[in-house]
């Protein structure tokens, strides 16, 4: 049970981050054909909404039929906007979603007939559906309760309308909104997170891989400061090629246990190659030469394994705020940095000290350059 509710945590606080999964649809070929089907989607509505109106259980008055103008309108926009358009951004995103909620409701709220107006209610399914997958569970979870009061809305206007009062049908709408959005859209969005995760972790260490690492970069880029830093163990092919590879297996288990448990809560841990690690975190320079020696030692001292490994550490430190490139130009200083510590013999820390690699400052050993000069 305690595992199954941090799992439920880790869902409920993941960014789902939108610049990441449209930059992955765009390297499959796949945005052009998201963006139609979404305009598309638009244009179904506009369809919808003009039928609806040419019905008579469609809107009557004045007020009425200016809702469901503004209705059709707000179709017509999204789709416009989704067919001749770039992708939005995510706040972008969000706002059309607000605006189409809106829309849906009103027209809804404004249908002569309850049923038919419950009916189109559904529409609220299609714009949660894409929350689903582009947005975070937080972002469903205010949808879900916006269709729970829309639809509630509706039953109660249905139970007080003289003419269609039935509390059974009224019950009916509400659960079948409950069904459709409370129940399926987060089900399908917390297995469409476990595949994710699963996708951007390495099996062997349950670490992020590096296309994980290249994910969770993303985050950083409003942060002030930003560290990256690389470890690559000292010598493992002997390890593999002596003990063999169930023991390099275990050798590198016991690493990513150790550099997780050194490494401060919030950080971002990942295998990113054979026996290649990263670490980023929001640290300054000293804090994270700390780091850097905390995780070396970590290593060093690992116990429960038939042989003694080392790592080498690279440190890269950006201490003025990020921007998307700035990770990735981070995480190629950290690299070169830890490949000088390989060339010391490794087992040692060696910092990066200009982000652009102008320069690279080495000190060792490496508890000097971690504490400072003693």
């Amino acid at each position: 049970m305690g595992d199954s509710r941090a799992i439920l945590r880790s869902w409920w606080r993941d960014p789902a981050h939108y610049r990441w999964f449209v930059r992955t649809l765009e390297s499959h070929s796949g945005l052009r054909l998201i963006k139609a089907i979404i305009g598309a989607g638009g244009a179904l509505m506009l369809v919808i909404n003009i039928l609806i109106w040419m019905s008579p259980a469609g809107p009557s008055g004045t007020a009425g039929r200016t809702i469901f103008a503004a209705a059709g309108a707000t179709a017509a926009v999204w789709t416009i906007r989704w067919w001749f358009f770039p992708w939005p951004r995510a706040i972008t995103s969000l706002a059309m979603l607000i605006w189409a909620d809106l829309a849906i409701t009103a027209s809804c709220l404004v249908d002569s007939d309850r049923v038919y107006g419950a009916l189109s209610a559904m529409l609220l399914v299609v714009t949660g559906a894409y929350i689903t997958f582009f947005h975070s569970p937080k972002a469903l979870a205010v949808h879900a309760g916006w269709s729970l009061l829309t639809v509630s809305a509706l039953a109660i206007l249905s139970v007080a309308d003289a003419r269609s009062s039935d509390l059974a049908l009224a019950g009916a709408m509400v659960l079948i909104m409950v069904a459709a959005i409370v129940v399926v859209l987060p089900a399908l969005q917390f297995c469409y997170w476990v595949l994710r995760i699963d996708v951007l972790s390495d099996p062997l260490t349950t670490l992020l891989n590096r296309r994980g690492l290249d994910y969770y970069l993303h985050r950083s880029r409003y942060q002030q400061q930003l560290c990256v830093i690389t470890l690559d163990l000292d010598h493992f092919k002997s390890v593999n090629d002596t003990f063999g590879h169930i023991i390099g297996d275990e050798v590198l288990v016991s690493t990513a246990e150790r550099l997780r448990a050194a490494a401060d809560p919030d950080a971002v841990v990942a295998r990113t190659g054979g026996e290649e690690f990263a670490v980023v975190d929001q640290l300054d320079r000293a804090a994270a030469l700390d780091l850097g020696e905390r995780l070396r030692l970590a290593v060093a001292q690992a116990s429960g394994i038939p042989v003694t490994v080392t790592v080498s550490v690279g440190v890269a430190v950006w201490e003025g705020g990020t921007d998307d490139g700035r990770p990735r130009l981070l995480l190629r200083c950290a690299d070169d940095a830890m490949y000088r510590a390989k060339r010391l013999g490794g087992n040692a820390v060696v910092l990066a000290e200009d982000p652009q690699h102008a320069t690279i400052q080495l000190a060792e050993p490496a508890r000097e350059m971690a504490h400072g000069t003693e």
